[in-house]
């Protein structure tokens, strides 16, 4: 039986959300499967990917065939690599701490990707609040300044009536 390791459909629409599965390759999309690995979210941003590795790796090496997109999220998530190191100490080419080490320092160096990439959303998302926050002061001075500079020159003419007034009245009172 040829199986197939892809990506069942659940989610409402517009909102994806993927199990990772293993199927037989004629089972329909959303239908039957034999064993769920894990879950794929698209909808963060990293994309959130939960993954059972060692059940992964076990149905990587017995032959299960990813699909295009579940190859991309495996080889993101380190089975694929894993499974190629393995294979490279099964030849000879390297011991299995030879293996073991340039594994962790993968994926340590992918941590420190996923995690810049984190902050730098964090950051850039934080800089758009100030720019929002900025541009609206902005707006609210423009504003003000506009509101006075309306009632300022009402201001103006009163003031000459007033005077007007009060020179009439000091002109009455001094007949």
């Amino acid at each position: 039986m040829a199986t197939k390791i892809r990506l069942q459909r659940h989610g409402k629409k517009g909102k994806p959300f993927y199990y990772i599965v293993v199927a037989d390759a004629r089972a329909p999309r959303d239908g039957r499967f034999i064993e769920r690995l894990g879950s794929y979210n698209p909808n963060t941003n990293p994309a959130t990917i939960d993954i059972n590795f060692d059940k992964t790796l076990e149905w990587v090496n017995t032959g299960a065939q990813p699909t295009d997109t579940c190859r991309a999220i495996l080889s993101y998530k380190g089975v694929l690599y894993k499974k190629h190191l393995e294979g490279g100490v099964k030849k000879g080419a390297l011991t299995e701490e030879q293996a073991a080490a340039k594994f962790a320092e993968w994926t340590e160096q992918k941590d420190g990707k996923i995690s810049g990439k984190k902050a730098g959303l964090v950051s850039a998302k934080d800089e758009a609040r100030k720019a929002a926050l900025a541009a609206e002061a902005k707006k609210k001075e423009e504003k003000a300044a506009a509101i006075a500079a309306k009632n300022a020159p009402v201001a103006e003419e009163e003031a000459p009536a007033e005077e007007a007034a009060a020179e009439t009245d000091a002109a009455e009172s001094a007949e």
